[in-house]
C-alpha cells in the first residue's frame, strides 16, 4: 500500500475560466507515462466553466450538491450526486452549480501529449445560464 499525504493546498480557480467563486483540489496529476489529471472542483451557487473543450475528452462525477452541464446547441441538464457526464474529445461545453446550490464534482481526464488539459473559450452569459430548467425543488433553480 502506499499513502501520499495531500501537501497540496486548495486552489481558487482562475477567474479567465471560472465566474463565480471555485475552488479546485488535486487528485491525480501526470506523472511518468501516466496522462491522467483529476481533480476535486467546488462550485458555490451560481459560479461555472466557462465554455471549453478536452483534447482527450472529460467525465466528471458528482460528488454533492446540485448543478448543471451544457454541451454547446444542446439543453442544460441537471446534475445530483452520483450522476456521471462525460465529453467527447473537442465537445464545446460547460458545467457548474445550480443559482441556489453547491456543488462538487470530480473532473478527469487524460491531458494530451503537450500537457494540456483544456482550451478554454468564452464566459457562458447570464442569459445562458438562466436558461436552466428549474430542479425540483419548490421554486428554486
Amino acid at each position: 500500500m502506499q499513502i501520499t499525504k495531500n501537501s497540496v493546498r486548495t486552489n481558487s480557480g482562475p477567474s479567465e475560466w471560472f465566474t463565480g467563486s471555485v475552488y479546485i483540489d488535486a487528485v491525480a496529476v501526470p506523472s511518468g507515462p501516466s496522462r491522467v489529471n483529476a481533480s476535486s472542483v467546488h462550485f458555490t451557487p451560481g459560479a461555472r466553466t466557462a465554455w471549453h473543450t478536452h483534447p482527450n475528452g472529460q467525465t466528471i462525477f458528482v460528488i454533492e450538491g446540485v448543478g448543471l452541464a451544457q454541451s454547446r446547441g444542446g439543453p442544460i441538464e441537471v446534475i445530483r450526486p452520483g450522476d456521471r457526464v462525460f465529453f467527447e474529445p473537442g465537445e464545446d461545453h460547460w458545467h457548474g452549480a445550480a443559482p441556489k446550490r453547491f456543488m462538487t464534482h470530480l473532473a478527469m481526464l487524460d491531458v494530451d501529449e503537450q500537457g494540456n488539459t483544456a482550451t478554454w473559450g468564452d464566459h457562458v452569459t447570464d442569459e445562458e445560464y438562466s436558461a436552466a430548467p428549474a430542479i425540483g425543488e419548490g421554486n428554486e433553480r
